[in-house]
Order: C-alpha cells, then sequence, then structure tokens
C-alpha cells in the first residue's frame, strides 16, 4: 500500500512538473487521447522526466549517477539524451526510438523530435560540438543534424535529411547534403503537413524533365520507352 502510494505521488508531481509537455503532445498528436494516457504510455514523456533529472546532477556535477541515469533511459524508452544537454520547455519526442542528443546539444521551446533524429557531433573535437537548434523547430523521423551549427527559428528539418550548416530561422531543409530552401519566408505551421514540404532537388528535376520533353516535342525526337519511368 505504502509503495502504490508512493507511485500516485511521484506520477502527480510528474503530470504537474511536466504539464506544458504533456500539453504539447496532446496538441500536436492525434493518437493521444487524455493526459493520463501520456503520462502513462509515451515514452518520449519518460525519457525527458529522467532528463530533467540527470541534467540538475549533471549541473552539480555528481560523478557516473547523470550518465547511468540516460542510459538507463535509453535501456527503458529508446531515447538517449545526455544530461549535459540543454532542453527547453515543450519538446515533444514522438516516438523517440533511436532519438540522441549529444553533450552540448542546445535545444530551443516548443521542439519536435520524430523518431531515430540524431543530434550529433562530428569528430573528436572539444568544446561546444552539437547543434543548437531554435523554438518552434520540427525535425523530421531519421534526419541528422551534425556539429556546431544552428537551426533557426520555426525551421523544418525534413526526414532523413543530413544537416551539416547553419539553417536560418523560417526555412526548410530537404536532402543528403541538407538543401535550404525558404518556405516563402512565413513561418512552418505545426499542422505537421510533411506531404507538401517543398524539396528543391525534385523540383528541380521535374523542371529539368519537363524542359527535356519539351526539347524532343520541338524535335521530332521519339522518347525512349524508359523514359516513361522518370516522368514527373
Amino acid at each position: 500500500m505504502f509503495f502504490l502510494l508512493l507511485v500516485i505521488i511521484a506520477f502527480l508531481a510528474i503530470y504537474i512538473l511536466f504539464s506544458e509537455e504533456i500539453r504539447a503532445v496532446k496538441e500536436r498528436d492525434p493518437a493521444a487521447k487524455s493526459a493520463v494516457e501520456v503520462l502513462l504510455l509515451y515514452p518520449g514523456l519518460h525519457a525527458l522526466v529522467i532528463y530533467r533529472i540527470a541534467h540538475k546532477l549533471w549541473e552539480l556535477k555528481l560523478p557516473i549517477i547523470p550518465r547511468w541515469l540516460s542510459q538507463a533511459a535509453r535501456f527503458f524508452t529508446g531515447v538517449e539524451i545526455h544530461p549535459g544537454a540543454t532542453i527547453g520547455s515543450k519538446l515533444f519526442i514522438d516516438h523517440g526510438m533511436g532519438v540522441v542528443v549529444g553533450e552540448t546539444a542546445i535545444i530551443g521551446d516548443n521542439v519536435l523530435l520524430y523518431q531515430g533524429v540524431t543530434l550529433g557531433g562530428t569528430g573528436k573535437e572539444s568544446g561546444k560540438r552539437h547543434p543548437t537548434v531554435g523554438n518552434s523547430v520540427v525535425i523530421g523521423a531519421g534526419a541528422k543534424v551534425l556539429g556546431n551549427i544552428t537551426v533557426g527559428d520555426n525551421s523544418y528539418i525534413g526526414a532523413n535529411a543530413v544537416v551539416i550548416k547553419d539553417v536560418p530561422p523560417n526555412s526548410t531543409v530537404v536532402g543528403i547534403p541538407g538543401r535550404i530552401t525558404k518556405q516563402e519566408g512565413r513561418k512552418i505551421d505545426m499542422d505537421l503537413d510533411h506531404i507538401h514540404v517543398n524539396d528543391p532537388v525534385m523540383d528541380n528535376m521535374a523542371k529539368l524533365l519537363k524542359r527535356i520533353k519539351h526539347i524532343e516535342e520541338k524535335s521530332g525526337i521519339k522518347a525512349d520507352k524508359n523514359d516513361a519511368d522518370f516522368v514527373i
């Protein structure tokens, strides 16, 4: 009975202290039916709770225990956040499996990370060696943001993109290596419409194929039947 009481008190404390994060999950994930469901069943939130504890111990320069907590969180949630990282409020780690946040990474407020995201370094350099992510940034599944670079506020990093250079605010980055395309200079809406994100590589490819087709038609050249596979 006493143990059950402690568990209830612990969950109530987490609910109060992490109310902003729980609300952020409910707002962004249509699968989240209630605050209780988020509290009990979302590994991204569990990893964040453990990180907050580990980070406080890290700031107190306590040896071993902060890293042990982060490794325990990785074991139970699939999310690895170094206790030395700096994370703002209302972070939402969706699904979470495979997410890695390095020691000197800085994450702003209202950020969304999908599964498989890495905020990592590029070598054995010392000092600040991980990314700084601004406010209201969305980083898609499998994206890698590497090195001491800055991702500006309200930006969107597309799924599986590899980003190794600074990203201006209000930008979208896609591809390997990441290429920057403005979304008309406006903030990326948090409705998470991934389908209509501009891909400059594919846009240019489509324009090129249209020009080739136009030239062939003007020249009377018969298109190869295999070209049909490449028509966009």
